[in-house]
């Protein structure tokens, strides 16, 4: 049994940044530090900090202590309720995508409409679709196209940008900006700003050709985040076996037994130990 892991799995650098940070926090405090929301969407990562002391809330409005702002960021009026209730924010919101939100505000400003593609439920999606502005359309897949189009041409405007939530499908984003671009007539001025993030388009990318060349593909992360979902997209699409997984647990080793040669790769906020913990699974 010939078993390969992605060179890109596991932690990205702003999730390694993120959890660091945390606990550094949580060591300062004994414990005392709320976050709104997971801190990632790992949920084993999320209860180790737990127990640690970490506080998981749903609103701004339960803060009882200083809170911690996740990698996927907060909607401009989260910000504002914290600032008018004196609440101590320790942002760690990825970089990344604060530049998207600067980018965007920014864009708004220059009357342009923006068209954000994203996974509309997404918790980072919702904080930047906060900072688009009135002309704006949120697409997540093809089908939201037309009415986008519709939407623009209604405002009066001429000139749009097209931007996407950081874990956004690489492929999908090249296939709805060229459908796009088609429909537009060059009276439009369109400018299309591809910030999914390296990270993302890395795994991605690793991802097509490793299922490509393997019997088994297992994808490994939380099932509630969306860059793990797009890499079983990713993998799915060039493996008539693929398989995705939160921890080892989810095996059925009986079934991984019958292929030969398995391809592993993990999501951003799968910690190291969980992909071990698979490989010895498989292994032993």
């Amino acid at each position: 049994m010939n078993i390969i892991v992605g060179k890109n799995s596991g932690f990205c650098a702003g999730v390694k940044y993120t959890i660091s940070k945390t606990e550094e926090e949580l060591g300062k405090t004994s414990g005392k530090v709320d976050c709104l929301g997971e801190i990632i969407h790992n949920k084993q990562v999320v209860n180790s900090l737990e127990q640690k002391g970490l506080r998981i809330i749903n609103s701004i409005d339960e803060a009882e202590n200083k809170v911690i702002i996740r990698a996927h960021g907060i909607s401009r009026d989260v910000y504002e309720k914290a600032k008018a209730n004196n609440i101590k924010l320790i942002d760690l919101t990825c970089p990344k995508v604060l530049r998207i939100h600067n980018q965007v505000e920014a864009y708004s400003s220059d009357n342009y409409f923006i068209f954000l593609f994203g996974v509309k439920n997404h918790p980072e999606t919702i904080g930047t679709f906060s900072f688009c502005g009135n002309n704006s359309y949120l697409l997540e897949d093809t089908a939201d196209i037309d009415n986008a189009i519709s939407s623009f041409k209604a405002s009066g405007l001429k000139d749009l940008l097209i931007i996407s939530q950081t874990t956004f499908s690489l492929s999908l984003f090249d296939e709805m900006s060229s459908i796009i671009l088609n429909k537009l007539n060059s009276d439009y001025n369109v400018h299309v700003e591809k910030s999914i993030c390296n990270a993302t388009s890395l795994r991605q990318l690793e991802t097509k050709e490793l299922s490509a060349k393997v019997d088994l593909m297992i994808i490994i992360g939380g099932k509630n985040s969306s860059n793990t979902k797009k890499l079983y997209e990713v993998a799915l699409n060039n493996c008539k076996n693929a398989i995705s997984i939160e921890t080892k647990d989810d095996l059925d080793l009986s079934f991984v037994k019958s292929f030969e040669n398995i391809g592993i790769m993990a999501g951003a906020s799968t910690p190291d130990y969980i992909i071990d913990d698979v490989c010895n699974a498989i292994k032993q």
